[in-house]
């Protein structure tokens, strides 16, 4: 199934956004959400037709949406950012970058020009910039080799490459003899076009598409550059016709493609035609992307319904489609033998043909002619050169048949599927039957609870971890904490840590008077460098020193002041380079029953069902609900889970900025 837009998905949907009826010129933006991380939408105001809402989804997809995903509680910041740039805003102009998968939105909005970059290829981003092309906010800050999105950098558009459109046939053949793939994969790359334009153009064109590319001829190439040109001219003439194609899994017809304009290839398939493509992009991605936060949301509220009764429903909707799709092949293959004598007819002047060397483009031709003397001609819905059927029409019943074939083997195909259909029918029967059993297991058998054991801790409201040596480390939140564990909690037989940039928790190591092993100070090290701005910067090492309790001063130098919060070193500090980030939450199941988090080692030796995060993408709140949910599938007890491990409970434990899962 088709996972993202491609060059000439993006082509398609611009023209629509320039001209006619789902045009944007003028479009007034409202406000803007972050449904989930990748995701941005626009509410717009189109004169004369109302509010619509603008779907941007980095890396995948952009289109206007009727399906919307609930907006978050909380909003997240970029489109909190976004608003105060381009609120109240009109859009100027939507243009594709170079046929690549890249639009841009000309914003202006109290006579400041802005322009936001829906970056749509893999790793794609969604940037605004200013009139300068100077980089205002991008999504998510990153760094590629060559390409730096972020606050402040002029916006560089990735490497780019030969549009199908504009090639000549020099750089086909360049393009070709430089290739070390074969011709297929060299379209699909070079050209920007993806897997199945590419492999359009070598149906087009007539050219095996695993031809190795350095041996293509001259012909070839001049074949193909005039296929190039056959495929996209929809795209210049703006005939568009927008279909979602279908195709069969597990008896049953589910979207597969969508696309601008007809494909030789899908000629046979099932279709669902649309007025528009950005209609069709909204049904293909937009509702399933809706259906399945739906089908999420609906997973949560319903945690308490039993696992069982839910697979019971699923196999019996399941054996009602068994059914039906093996009564709709049972009828085929009744018709095709209620049709016996034209298909045969069908069938000996379409493999008499073949024998005397007519090419599938004459037979075409010649049966178009032929329907007042072959009847049976009349039949034929569409030929499939490639694999050498055709489909026909049974009284209302579509027949996909085999030349090569008899009648009654081609007939015999359909009653083998719904043979297969009706042994999945029987299988899912004696699964029910499984199902129930289980069920009645279950009844008898009543679940033990965890029980949950929570203590108060002075420490708890700090950020703290304990080392695998046993001290327990305490570090501020914000200013106010920090103020408060040097002027109430640091005792002088302490070891204090700071990161040598600002930004970062004041770190205590509680020695009690113990001699403090070189695994907690390097865990502690960590600790400190994990949870400073180093982190939210998205970096993955710092340096940070440790220091005596006598060194930290609140007094400043003469003429200088502290901000809350901050302190004065004095002497020497011991440092430690390099740091790397490491971060991991767990489950302590003994003793108390509490999510706890730092350091990796140190979690490890404390913990079970231990998570390990990075710098990433994901902002807390989201990365929290990813690692709740992992435990829930991995404890099997929601309520358990709920309260020792919560979301919130889990963010708590987090360093500030956005996060991923360590795979």
């Amino acid at each position: 199934m088709k996972q993202e837009m491609t060059s000439a998905d993006v082509a398609a949907l611009v023209s629509e956004f320039t001209k006619g009826e789902h045009s944007l010129n003028d479009a007034k933006i409202g406000k803007i959400y972050q449904p989930v991380p990748d995701e941005i939408r626009l509410s717009l105001f189109l004169f004369g037709r109302g509010r619509h809402n603008l779907v941007i989804e980095a890396g995948k997809r952009a289109h206007m949406s009727e399906h919307i995903r609930p907006s978050p509680k909380t909003p997240h910041s970029f489109p909190m950012l976004l608003r105060k740039h381009i609120l109240g805003g009109r859009i100027t102009f939507a243009k594709q970058y170079d046929f690549d998968r890249i639009i841009e939105f000309g914003i202006i909005r109290g006579g400041i020009e802005t322009i936001l970059v829906a970056e749509l290829f893999s790793q794609g981003n969604i940037v605004l910039l200013d009139n300068e092309r100077k980089i205002i906010l991008p999504m998510r800050p990153i760094t590629f080799r060559g390409r730096r999105i972020r606050s402040g950098e002029i916006y560089e558009y990735p490497e780019a490459k030969i549009s199908p459109l504009d090639a000549s046939e020099d750089e086909l053949a360049d393009a070709f003899s430089s290739s070390d793939s074969n011709v297929v994969r060299t379209i699909a790359n070079r050209f920007n076009l993806g897997g199945v334009f590419a492999e359009e153009v070598c149906l087009r064109a007539g050219v095996d598409k695993n031809k190795d590319a350095k041996d293509i001829s001259t012909q070839d190439v001049s074949a193909i550059h005039s296929s190039l040109k056959d495929v996209f001219s929809p795209l210049i003439s703006g005939e568009l016709k927008p279909q979602i194609i279908k195709k069969e899994v597990n008896g049953e017809l589910e979207p597969h493609n969508v696309i601008p304009f007809e494909l030789e290839q899908y000629r046979d398939s099932e279709k669902q035609y649309f007025d528009s493509f950005n209609g069709a992009l909204d049904e293909f991605f937009g509702k399933l992307s809706a259906e399945a936060v739906t089908e999420e949301v609906q997973v949560v509220k319903k945690e308490k319904v039993n696992i069982f009764e839910r697979r019971l429903l699923q196999q019996q909707t399941a054996i009602k489609k068994f059914e039906t799709n093996s009564d709709k092949f049972t009828a085929i293959a009744e018709q095709v033998y209620a049709n016996y004598q034209p298909i045969e007819e069908l069938l000996e002047v379409l493999n008499g043909a073949r024998k005397k060397g007519y090419s599938w483009s004459e037979i075409k031709s010649i049966l178009k002619q032929a329907k007042d003397t072959l009847p049976a001609a009349k039949m034929i819905v569409s030929i499939n050169s490639a694999e050498g059927t055709i489909v026909v029409d049974l009284e209302g019943k579509n027949a996909t048949i085999d030349i090569r074939k008899t009648v009654p083997q081609n007939a015999q195909v359909y009653y083998e599927k719904a043979k297969k259909l009706m042994k999945k029918r029987d299988g899912a029967l004696i699964a029910i039957e499984h199902t129930k059993l289980a069920m009645k297991k279950k009844e008898k058998k009543a679940p033990k609870r965890r029980k949950v054991i929570r203590k108060k801790h002075w420490y708890d409201r700090f950020r703290w971890f304990v080392s695998s040596d046993g001290f327990l480390v305490v570090g501020g939140r914000n200013a106010d904490t920090n103020e408060e564990i040097v002027s109430k909690y640091m005792e002088k037989r302490d070891i204090a840590f700071h990161t040598q940039t600002p930004g970062a928790p004041m770190t205590v190591i509680r020695t009690e008077g113990k001699e403090v092993p070189e695994t907690t100070l390097q865990e502690t090290a960590q600790f400190v460098v994990s949870y400073s701005s180093v982190w939210k910067s998205g970096q993955f090492s710092g340096d940070c020193y440790w220091i005596k309790p006598e060194q930290v001063s609140k007094t400043p130098e003469s003429g200088e002041f502290l901000n809350k919060g901050s302190f004065v070193i004095r002497g020497e500090r011991n440092y430690y380079r390099d740091v790397q980030v490491g971060v991991a939450v767990g489950l302590e199941l003994t003793g108390e029953t509490r999510v706890i988090g730092g350091p990796v080692s140190a979690v490890r030796n404390h913990a079970k069902h231990v998570i390990e995060v990075v710098p990433g993408k994901f902002n807390q709140n989201d990365i929290s609900k990813k690692i709740s949910r992992i435990y829930v599938d991995e404890l099997k007890d929601v309520q358990f889970v709920k309260q020792i491990a919560s979301p919130d409970l889990i963010a708590i434990m987090l360093p500030p900025g956005e996060s991923d899962i360590k795979e």
